[in-house]
């Protein structure tokens, strides 16, 4: 049987899964291009060939984060209530992120990576920020965002799921109430902002 092909989607998919699993189980420290060529049954030829180097590799993970979390977001069902609809998109970034702590700490907190490495990534960033605005325009329509545009509000509430991911990753919610932490949080925070802010 012969090496499999090294340009296909089906490898790169692979070589980011064992970059993944690797993060995850040994932390970020962990991915080299030997390893990862490795854990996927490939040649590190191939990891160079897809992403050019082990940053592109890593650079991989930080798109795919925000891939999983805009498919995700978009795949909230429309209700008559756009705030109900929001704190569902933020538990979306709440299972993603305790499901998947590496995509987290790489996408999300960008931890020790370099600057090049993040603006490889920022497209897919900036493409599932546009998904969660998109939510919040419908907040505004519903006469329920006064006094505040569009991209503040999602900027708030994306820092309050990244803070919340983040305490819950090291346990600082208590154990087997996160979820019910997350929507209380939530619901607060859109609550507020259907009140004017103070001047």
């Amino acid at each position: 049987m012969g090496r499999p092909k090294t340009h296909d989607a089906q490898v790169a998919d692979a070589l980011v899964d064992a970059a993944e699993a690797l993060a995850d189980s040994e932390g970020l420290g962990a991915i080299s291009v030997r390893a990862v060529a490795e854990r996927s049954g490939t040649t590190t030829r191939a990891v160079y060939s897809l992403f050019g180097s082990k940053a592109g590799l890593v650079a991989a993970l930080g798109a795919r984060m925000f891939e999983l979390l805009g498919a995700g977001v978009a795949a909230v069902p429309t209700t008559d209530d756009p705030a109900d609809d929001l704190v569902e998109a933020g538990i979306v970034f709440r299972q993603l992120s305790v499901e998947r702590p590496a995509l987290f700490q790489i996408g999300v907190q960008q931890t020790a990576l370099d600057a090049t490495v993040v603006r490889e990534f920022i497209p897919s960033a900036s493409d599932a920020f546009l998904i969660l605005q998109a939510r919040f325009e419908r907040l505004r329509d519903a006469g329920r965002l006064p006094g505040r545009t569009v991209s503040s509000a999602a900027v708030q509430f994306h820092a309050l799921c990244e803070g919340l991911a983040a305490l819950e990753l090291r346990g600082s919610l208590p154990a087997g109430h996160g979820e019910t932490r997350w929507r209380e949080a939530l619901s607060t925070l859109l609550d507020g902002m259907s009140l004017q802010p103070r001047s």
